[in-house]
């Protein structure tokens, strides 16, 4: 009797300490599965970015947290410099997007794209001309200084007529007196385009130490 029972205190042990491994490995796989799920959704889909500076003001304020659509300018395929699988559209004059710096590919920078492969583009005392024809509607823009600067000292406020070239984009800054764009460094490649910028998740004014909610869910424009 005493065999029998000390067999069956240890059957069940066995089978609780089999439970548990399986509690285990039933938690381990979910956490697994849904990492891989997070991750492809970053890779392909949609990822998250915070604003550090006022270059887009006052379309984003510093301490905005976007989102961003990776898929609808191709699925870019890992490891192939930029080769996309799937393509919805190619980026438009006035979308918003999220590429990496020319000058510094670790780091992702957020413009308004001004003008695209074939576009002329031109600036006249901060005026801007699209193929030839001044763009009077920019309800994005802002001019905070009232100097105009010679383009023989600088090309914030003026410069010279250039031609897109092919799978090349014109980025510029909604704050255009205090951004660093393609005036300045020159064109974003295709390849190295992230995302359309289309929604703001969350917005901490860091200065006033209090969230803005009334930005939270504003989509871009």
């Amino acid at each position: 009797m005493t065999t029998k029972k000390s067999t069956t205190k240890k059957s069940t042990a066995e089978k609780l300490t089999t439970k548990k491994k399986s509690a285990w490995r039933e938690n381990i796989e979910a956490i697994v599965i849904a990492i891989v799920i997070a991750m492809f959704i970053r890779t392909f889909i949609v990822q998250a970015f915070k604003i550090p500076s006022g270059s887009m003001l006052e379309t984003l304020q510093i301490g905005d947290q976007i989102l961003v659509n990776k898929f609808i300018y191709g699925v870019k395929i890992p490891f192939t410099n930029g080769k996309t699988l799937v393509s919805v559209k190619d980026p438009e004059r006035e979308d918003i997007v999220v590429f990496k710096y020319p000058e510094d590919p670790s780091k992702d920078f957020i413009k308004r794209v001004m003008a695209v492969a074939g576009d002329t583009l031109e600036i006249i005392d901060k005026q801007l001309y699209i193929n030839d024809k001044l763009i009077t509607k920019e309800p994005y823009a802002i001019h905070r200084d009232n100097r105009i600067i010679p383009g023989n000292f600088s090309t914030r406020d003026n410069l010279k007529k250039i031609t897109i070239p092919d799978n090349k984009l014109f980025v510029m800054g909604d704050n255009r007196d205090n951004s660093h764009d393609s005036r300045f460094w020159g064109f974003v490649d295709l390849t190295e385009v992230k995302g359309e910028a289309f929604m703001i998740y969350w917005s901490w004014n860091k200065e006033a130490f209090g969230v803005r909610w009334r930005r939270l869910g504003n989509l871009l424009f």
